[in-house]
């Protein structure tokens, strides 16, 4: 117990740091709205402390996912949660096995060794289904990082996994429903460093007169 204490408190303290950290690269972040300053500190984190988060936690952050907007409210999503190191360490060597043609430690390295690992999945007989997916998982990273946990969006493993018949294990222990396909995997663990922010190209946006 003193040990989960421990990491938990290790990493508030990272999250924090990575919160008083640049917004743009140049100076503190801080604003009086809350969302707002969530949305503008959090990283993608890519380096994590081995602990899992609690469950309870979890189902927080999965719960803040699922009330997202979604198209016709058709919640075009099915979610996979996968926390056991075991199961982590089988996705990853089976992946590996799939794709002998490149580097089994750059195949198992795309999960980012977040210890908790959410597979998102979307409703192919829905053309909005992506975005609905995109919109879950927004909701689930910044409100993770609000409670101090942080989270990374990955693409990589999802072309592993679809792009190969080897895979097939991966596709049953995940047991999405018929007419769903793995679209999104985000990782969530608590941070382990605190990255600064990229400069953000404003000239993306404009207003029309």
């Amino acid at each position: 117990m003193k040990n989960k204490v421990k990491y938990i408190l290790a990493g508030a303290v990272v999250t924090i740091a990575a919160m008083l950290s640049s917004c743009n690269g140049g100076g503190a972040c801080k604003h009086k709205d809350a969302v707002v300053e969530t949305i503008m500190t959090r990283r993608s984190i890519r380096k994590y402390q081995p602990q899992a988060i609690p469950r309870e936690v979890m189902t927080e952050i999965l719960d803040c996912g699922i009330n997202a907007p979604n198209g016709q409210n058709k919640q075009s999503w099915e979610i996979r949660v996968v926390d056991k190191p075991e199961m982590l360490a089988a996705i990853k060597s089976t992946m590996a096995m799939a794709h002998p043609e490149l580097d089994s430690a750059v195949v198992a390295g795309c999960l980012r060794d977040a210890p908790v690992m959410v597979f998102i999945a979307r409703d192919k007989g829905y053309d909005f289904s992506a975005y609905d997916v995109g919109l879950l998982a927004e909701n689930m990273m910044l409100s993770a990082w609000s409670m101090g946990v942080g989270s990374v969006c990955l693409g990589s493993p999802v072309r592993f996994i679809n792009g190969s018949p080897e895979c097939a294990p991966i596709h049953h222990l995940l047991d999405f429903s018929e007419g769903y396909e793995l679209a999104l995997c985000v990782g969530f663990g608590y941070p382990d460093e605190a990255p600064e922010a990229k400069p953000r190209d404003k000239g993306k946006y404009r207003f029309l007169d």
